[in-house]
């Protein structure tokens, strides 16, 4: 039984570590995607992204460094973060802020925390 409590504790323990806690002001590196495009990082379809005047490619996103500029928890325990450019500039050209289901685009890499 106390083999059992400790285990565990120890499986929380390495929880913990894999998804830090996100607050606003926290940097973030923008990772490469395991399928084509980002399922968890909510970017804008492409004619959204023409529409304004911006040019989608991916290639240009991978490795940018993002700020946190909002934290938000759903009713359903999902917590969404709002993210834009640490440099100040926009995402394809286009777009200054954009939304992430925080949690899973951790654990999938498409966000890295720096």
């Amino acid at each position: 039984m106390v083999l059992t409590f400790a285990l565990t504790i120890c499986s929380f323990t390495l929880f913990a570590t894999n998804n830090p806690d996100v607050k606003e002001g926290d940097v973030l590196k923008i990772g490469k995607p395991i399928v084509k495009e980002y399922k968890h990082i909510k970017f804008p379809k492409s004619n959204f992204i023409i529409k304004r005047g911006g040019i989608v490619s991916y290639q240009n996103i991978v490795g940018s460094l993002v700020l946190v500029t909002g934290v938000k928890e759903k009713k359903d325990g999902t917590k969404i973060v709002k993210i834009s450019r640490n440099d100040g500039g926009r995402f394809f050209g286009s777009h200054t802020v954009v939304k992430v289901d925080i949690d899973n685009a951790l654990k999938s890499g498409e966000l890295i925390v720096h």
